[in-house]
C-alpha cells in the first residue's frame, strides 16, 4: 500500500484513487525533488512538542504506532528526556505501515484538542497492530480521554489532522527518510532503533557539535 495513499485515508476509510500511468519517453521529466522548510520541521505549531521548549538540543521523532522498532526505542528517548530536562522533542506522526497506523495518528492528533496527546500516543504504542478503530477508540477512553469529544474533534478537525500528516509525509520525502523509526538528534540524523545510552550519546555528540560551532566570547 502507498505511503500516499495511506496519508488520505479521512477516518478510517480508505480512499483509493486511480491514476493514469505515464508511458516512459524522453519528453516525461521526472518529479522536481521535494524542498525541506527547516523552520517548518522544527516548529510547527501543529506538531505535537513537549521536554523543555528551550532546550539546547532539539530532537525531531518519525515514527509509527505499528513500528515494532518504533516502540522498542521511543519509550527510551523520552525516558531521556524527562530525565535530562534539556531536551525538545518534536513527535511527527508518520504513519507508513498500514491503514490501521493512519487512524492511530489520526487519533493521537484529535487528542491534542482536548491536551491529551501524551496520553493517547502512550496507549497506542500498545495497541496490537491492526487494531479496529473501536478498540483503539475504547483503549483511549479507558485512559480518561473524552471519547465523544475526541470523535467531534476527529471531525471537525480533519482538514487540519490530514494536512498535518501529509506536511510530515512532505518532509520525511525531502529528507530521504528508508522508513521508521528515524530521530534527528541536533545536526545528526539516526535511522535506527537505539537504547537510553544510545540516545544518550547521541545528545552529547549534538551538544559537543554545537559547542564546537559555537563563536567564542
Amino acid at each position: 500500500m502507498k505511503r500516499r495513499a495511506l496519508l488520505l485515508t479521512a477516518a478510517g476509510a480508505l480512499v483509493a484513487a486511480a491514476l493514469p500511468v505515464l508511458a516512459a519517453t524522453p519528453e516525461v521529466k521526472p518529479p522536481a525533488a521535494k524542498t525541506l522548510d527547516v523552520d517548518a520541521l522544527l516548529n510547527d505549531k501543529q506538531t505535537p512538542t513537549f521536554g523543555n521548549p528551550q532546550g539546547d538540543v532539539t530532537i525531531v521523532a518519525f515514527f509509527d504506532y505499528h513500528c515494532g522498532y518504533c516502540r522498542k526505542s521511543l519509550p527510551e528517548l523520552e525516558r531521556l528526556v524527562a530525565e535530562d530536562g534539556k531536551i525538545r522533542l518534536v513527535y511527527k506522526d508518520w504513519p507508513i505501515l498500514s491503514e490501521s497506523s493512519v487512524v492511530a495518528a489520526q487519533l493521537a492528533l484529535a487528542a491534542t484538542y482536548q491536551g491529551r496527546y501524551l496520553d493517547a500516543h502512550k496507549v497506542l504504542m500498545k495497541m496490537p497492530a491492526r487494531a479496529s478503530t473501536e478498540r483503539m477508540s475504547e483503549a483511549l477512553g479507558a485512559a480518561g480521554i473524552d471519547r465523544k469529544k475526541l470523535a467531534k474533534d476527529l471531525k471537525a478537525h480533519a482538514g487540519e489532522i490530514g494536512a498535518l500528516l501529509r506536511r510530515t509525509n512532505d518532509q520525511a520525502e525531502a529528507l530521504g527518510l528508508p522508513g521508521t523509526p528515524v530521530y534527528l538528534v541536533g545536526p545528526f540524523k539516526v535511522a535506527a532503533a537505539l537504547d537510553y545510552q544510545g540516545f544518550k550519546d547521541v545528545v552529547a555528540d549534538a551538544r559537543a557539535r554545537a559547542a564546537e560551532s559555537a563563536p567564542p566570547n
